[in-house]
């Protein structure tokens, strides 16, 4: 059973940075994508950022030139750094690593970041 936790959220000022960390454990027959989504209350979840196997990535607008995401396929570990946080970022912010092979998502119970003003 494919199993994700996310780390390394909190509650950080406006300007400051956090850097989000997600473990996969269990059998992932080929990592096709890994990215972090989040969610604020109210609002649908979003997309903030992705990455392919091969290395390719895709940012929200919200998230280009302040956030990167990076992966460790190998550990099965994807991180997001995000610098010069807003209050807007303040969400549930998870995990999913999409197995190929399988054509299946799996997702982490997220972990919550706070940005004050």
């Amino acid at each position: 059973q494919v199993q994700l936790v996310e780390s390394g959220g909190g509650l950080v000022q406006a300007g400051g940075s956090l850097r989000l960390s997600c473990a996969a454990s269990g059998r992932i027959f080929s990592i096709s994508a890994m990215g972090w989504y989040r969610q604020a209350p109210g609002n649908q979840r979003e997309l903030v950022a992705v990455i392919t196997a091969g290395g390719n990535t895709n940012y929200a607008e919200s998230a280009k030139g302040r956030f990167t995401i990076s992966r460790d396929n190998a550990k099965k570990m994807v991180y997001l750094q995000m610098n010069s946080l807003k209050p807007e970022d303040t969400a549930a912010y998870y995990c999913y690593i999409r197995d190929g092979v399988l054509s299946r998502e799996y997702w982490g119970p997220g972990t919550q970041v706070t940005v004050s003003s």
